[in-house]
């Protein structure tokens, strides 16, 4: 941690302990309104309700050069009442990594459905940690599948991707693709090692698919990387789309893919399509 963020870190902490006061946090309020030096909590206060030493916690505040654990912070956090945005600032400012949060799609349907819906006539999805489709638009599901046609339990990218043969004969290099979809599952799948649904995933198409079961015992781990896709289309021939990944700051669990046309040519072909 650098003398910058030390003294970040040590600013915060005075402020978020300033704007608390005793009986928010369950201790007595003062006897004698008004007599009370500390605005807010004291640090004696905020050391004893997280569970450390009073030296520690004022060494912290001074910006002193001393080691912060994930546990002492999120100790720290709970004492303050931080929420989601001030926990995630409060590790940062101490180095350490984002604490984890479970986002949940259920209540943004609409709005990401409106989103999607609005790229219109360029094809849309946008995908959840576990690469099951959430929301689509009408482009994507023409272009290249209609998740809602999917069983439930296959409604899912990797399923899609190695198990669909109509869209396996449409991509005219349909195995890098492949790989780097598998590439990019391993790093979620590594992220959350203990989650039933990618587990369940990883077993099931092992046993459904050759190629997944040999390349994920590879162990292959790749971020995205910019491409373009490129389609022999049953209706429209030949088709070039341009691949974006994106990922909102609402929801950072959440994925947009975009795929946009190449030229203003599979635009056009595509837009009557559409239209017909």
């Amino acid at each position: 941690m650098s003398e910058n963020h030390r003294a970040e870190l040590a600013d915060f902490l005075k402020a978020q302990r300033s704007r608390l006061r005793p009986e928010e946090v369950g201790l007595p309020g003062d006897l004698l309104p008004g007599r009370r030096r500390t605005p807010g909590l004291r640090r004696e206060e905020v050391a004893e309700i997280a569970g450390v030493s009073l030296t520690w916690y004022t060494w912290l505040e001074q910006g002193r050069k001393i080691a912060a654990s994930p546990q002492v912070m999120d100790a720290l956090a709970r004492a303050l009442r931080l929420d989601p945005v001030q926990h995630r600032h409060l590790r940062r400012l101490a180095g350490l990594a984002d604490p984890a949060v479970k986002y949940q799609a259920g209540g943004e349907i609409s709005r990401l459905q409106r989103l999607v819906d609005a790229l219109y006539p360029t094809p849309a999805v946008i995908h959840d940690a576990r690469l099951d489709f959430v929301v689509w638009n009408s482009a994507f599901s023409r272009i290249r599948t209609d998740p809602a046609a999917l069983a439930p339990e296959r409604r899912n990218l990797l399923w899609w991707m190695y198990t669909d043969a109509r869209n396996r004969a449409m991509m005219r290099r349909w195995e890098p693709a492949a790989r780097a979809i598998l590439s990019q599952f391993r790093a979620l799948v590594g992220k959350a090692p203990d989650d039933r649904r990618l587990a369940v995933v990883v077993t099931e198409l092992s046993a459904a698919s050759t190629e997944f079961r040999t390349w994920w015992a590879e162990y292959q781990v790749q971020d995205f990387r910019p491409t373009v896709i490129g389609l022999d289309h049953p209706d429209l021939g030949r088709l070039a789309l341009e691949l974006y990944q994106m990922r909102l700051v609402e929801n950072p669990e959440l994925l947009l893919v975009v795929q946009l046309p190449a030229t203003e040519d599979d635009r056009e072909r595509i837009r009557a399509y559409l239209n017909e």
